[in-house]
């Protein structure tokens, strides 16, 4: 995950779903990384908005969309060669954040998570840890970057180590193991 500047901007308004990788045939279409974990949302998805260098992001039009070998090909409205297609790479192929896939009860994006507050609870005595400024994503167990009066400290998102994750309050309640807040700041 990149980290974000802080405080309110144009981009916090949009969720990254795919990732322009190159072109794929001869009429503009393009291959993109799937960054959702609800990739047949594409099958569905008309409209959505092509992040643009220095810009706001801009609306396009899907006119057709398949899963194709673990990623997605997109046909986008007014790509029509492979020159156009081009032009696209490293894109983000984005949603408002409003229309995120809707979650069962008790779970969570990781983006919501920044801006939570860390109490550890060990045996019952609570202490303020710091802020989350951002989560990691290790392809393994997810890291938590907090920020602390004396640095950053890094804890794993593990069930055994974040024992309440309460996203809509923004806390995060840890039972963390002994010397791991002092390990790694």
């Amino acid at each position: 995950m990149v980290r974000k500047p802080e405080g309110e901007n144009e981009t916090d308004r949009f969720l990254a779903v795919g990732r322009i990788v190159r072109p794929q045939g001869r009429v503009g279409e393009v291959i993109a990384e799937i960054l959702t974990d609800f990739p047949a949302r594409f099958q569905t998805l008309r409209q959505a908005f092509l992040e643009t260098p220095g810009g706001p992001p801009r609306p396009v039009a899907i006119e057709r969309a398949w899963l194709h070998k673990g990623r997605v090909v997109l046909k986008l409205s007014g790509v029509d060669s492979i020159e156009s297609a081009s032009r696209l790479r490293a894109r983000h192929i984005l949603i408002a954040r409003e229309e995120r896939m809707p979650l069962p009860e008790h779970a969570y994006y990781l983006w919501q998570l920044e801006g939570c507050r860390v109490v550890a609870d060990r045996q019952g005595a609570r202490r303020e840890i710091g802020t989350v400024t951002w989560v990691e994503s290790t392809g393994g167990v997810d890291l938590l970057h907090v920020a602390t009066l004396r640095g950053e400290v890094l804890i794993p998102l593990a069930q055994a180590i974040c024992t309440k994750i309460d996203a809509p309050g923004k806390t995060i309640v840890i039972d963390p193991p002994d010397d791991l807040l002092e390990l790694n700041s």
